[in-house]
């Protein structure tokens, strides 16, 4: 009978340790969901892999796939297609959908600055002087439409080019993009780390804008460019406000760690496969990038003006729109996820 009654409490010890995370669950509105992405391994989505790897989804009650895409276009059509639920991308996106009549709102920001860089292939373009000579080159982006594609679009406008002046070359985020430089087959890439760092290392690469130094990027746009964020359909918030709380509540506990952490830190949370074979090349662009990414998860209250801004030059369209800028982003989560997590 006493072992009986030690088992029994034991038992009853564990279902009561547990049932806060049960009840925690199960209040939420939608505890399993899919977040979209393009280009997971890239320092640009650092806090959403790390919010992954560390379990701060989890700790906050919900159960997250997550489904990597080539680009943050094709995380965006997930989305919009119904396949997944949030996506994990840049923030301009939101004032493209708007244009084209879809609310789209972001409610956590991972980067305060682009960390897109434009470089230029030493191999097919030893004698280049300026941007005016990518005319008629090809030009890698991680994927046509993606944010990577809007930077490439947005340097050629302010040396005189237009879009159809280049050829623009889908070659993902990681080793296919290294590939493709090293082989020839792209004159100029705009892409991210660690693709730039490694290429950049090994002599491969000439960068000719930077934006992974937040005070670079801020000459270039004209202001703060908020970039890599999550973002959803506004009827998803409006139905899930618990779930893109929780979201939120693990992405600013993410940006915290980070800026908290060492390089040898980061290399322990992030798979093995984002190293590209060259731990050290890892630790450099993580370095490099440190800078650019949020310490809060807050959007600068400029930001929307500089992505419209920036868009408008290169697209007609938006130039011509009426936007609702304060319709494409909301601090109201991370503000309550600040005060929940005030550190790493």
């Amino acid at each position: 009978m006493q072992r009986r009654d030690i088992l029994l409490r034991s038992a009853a010890a564990g279902a009561v340790a547990a049932f806060p995370a049960l009840l925690h669950a199960q209040a939420l509105d939608k505890p399993k969901l899919t977040i979209a992405v393009g280009g997971k391994n890239l320092l640009y989505y650092l806090p959403l892999t790390i919010a992954e790897s560390l379990g701060y989804f989890k700790a906050e009650g919900l159960e997250v796939t997550i489904a990597d895409f080539a680009g943050g276009s094709r995380a965006l059509q997930a989305v919009v297609g119904g396949s997944a639920d949030v996506v994990s991308g840049a923030f301009e996106h939101t004032l493209n959908m708007q244009v084209k009549g879809q609310r789209m709102r972001a409610f956590a920001l991972q980067g305060r600055a682009p960390q897109i860089v434009l470089g230029i292939n030493p191999k097919t373009m030893p004698a280049f002087k300026g941007v005016a000579d990518l005319k008629g080159k090809k030009i890698g982006v991680t994927a046509p439409g993606s944010s990577t594609n809007v930077l490439a679009n947005f340097v050629l406008a302010k040396a005189g080019l237009k879009a159809s002046d280049v050829s623009i070359i889908g070659v993902g985020a990681g080793s296919g993009a290294v590939a493709a430089m090293r082989s020839g087959q792209i004159d100029a890439m705009s892409n991210l780390d660690p693709v730039i760092t490694l290429l950049q290392r090994s002599g491969d690469l000439k960068i000719i804008s930077d934006t992974r130094i937040v005070a670079e990027a801020d000459k270039v746009f004209g202001g703060p460019m908020p970039a890599g964020c999550l973002y959803a359909p506004q009827t998803f918030i409006d139905k899930n406000p618990l779930a893109t709380q929780a979201l939120a509540n693990a992405l600013v506990r993410a940006d915290k760690w980070i800026q908290a952490a060492g390089p040898g830190e980061i290399i322990k949370a992030v798979p093995e496969s984002y190293l590209l074979g060259d731990r050290a090349v890892y630790i450099d662009a993580f370095l490099a990038a440190k800078g650019a990414l949020s310490v809060d998860g807050l959007f600068p209250e400029a930001g929307p003006e500089t992505a419209r801004r920036a868009l408008a030059s290169v697209d007609p369209e938006i130039a011509a729109a009426k936007l609702d800028l304060q319709a494409v982003y909301t601090n109201e989560f991370v503000k309550k996820a600040n005060a929940k997590y005030p550190k790493a």
